[in-house]
């Protein structure tokens, strides 16, 4: 196996990864993203880097022997006044600049091409570690009911929607009708809200009603920015009176998987996954 750079920002996913490449004997190297990445990630071999210091990354990753990375972890959108670049950061950051108008998708796309044209092999988090995505049908002991089914249906088609638009990638619908859309805010900041609206527009906690589902955009780089969904997300679900969760087979990541079924089938929560739409990329 190749020696694999794991490029790190916040959350659990990155130390999945990282504990996932030391059972199965791959080589391992962390870029630990300053201000991003959490201890966890301390005990592996690696470099500390600013978010826009892209040539030390380059050569510490070269240097290391890596010829596949994974980018995985949260990173907030910086303050792009207040970086400190290196000298290949300060001359791709008017461009990184003019890019960031056009969304996060666009940016990430760009940070993306950069690695390859380094001459790496830019793998996603779930080719890294298969059993990371949610695959086709019930995961856990919950199983969702005929109008369940039609609220995670519904909530998909609205989730793909505001994905085409570039707004976000979850959605909720309960009884047929739509709670809430995600934005800049992200799925747990949505969910909140939702826990906010009166009761008989969703449910209650251990009689729930209603679905949260997240897809990705079709413009999406989904070998660094698929959908994810946690123990976070099973609390926040059960707190907002929701019944479940639905995503697209291979196509939503899922962190912490045992603890999550776990929480799920103590919360009385439904994780579905259902194949993806015939036009999705």
């Amino acid at each position: 196996m190749d020696k694999l750079g794991l490029i790190a920002g916040g959350g659990t996913l990155p130390v999945e990864i990282a504990q996932h490449c030391e059972r199965s004997g791959r080589p391992l190297f962390v870029v630990r993203l300053k201000g991003f990445a959490g201890a966890g990630l301390a005990p592996y071999a690696g470099a500390e880097v600013g978010i826009a210091e892209l040539g030390k990354c380059v050569r510490a990753l070269k240097r290391a022997g890596c010829r596949s990375i994974c980018l995985a972890g949260n990173v907030a959108r910086p303050d792009f006044a207040s970086l400190v670049p290196d000298l290949k950061g300060l001359m791709l950051l008017p461009k990184v600049i003019a890019t960031a108008r056009k969304g996060d998708d666009a940016l990430l796309r760009l940070l993306v091409g950069e690695f390859e044209k380094a001459g790496f092999a830019v793998q996603g988090a779930h080719e890294v570690m298969e059993d990371l995505s949610l695959q086709a049908g019930p995961l856990g002991a919950y199983v969702p009911t005929g109008p369940e089914l039609a609220d995670a249906k519904t909530a998909l088609e609205v989730a793909r929607a505001i994905g085409r638009l570039d707004i976000g990638q979850a959605a909720v619908v309960a009884h047929g009708l739509v709670l809430a859309v995600e934005a800049q805010e992200g799925t747990d900041a949505m969910l909140a809200r939702v826990a906010d609206l009166p009761a008989h527009l969703r449910g209650k906690p251990g009689a729930g009603a209603g679905v949260l589902a997240k897809a990705p955009k079709p413009i999406q780089e989904t070998r660094v920015d698929l959908p994810t969904i946690g123990l976070a997300t099973i609390q926040g679900v059960a707190r907002a009176g929701l019944a479940g969760i639905v995503g697209e087979a291979g196509r939503l990541l899922v962190l912490d998987r045992e603890a999550v079924i776990a929480l799920a089938d103590e919360l009385g929560v439904f994780v579905l996954g259902v194949e993806p739409a015939k036009d999705s990329p």
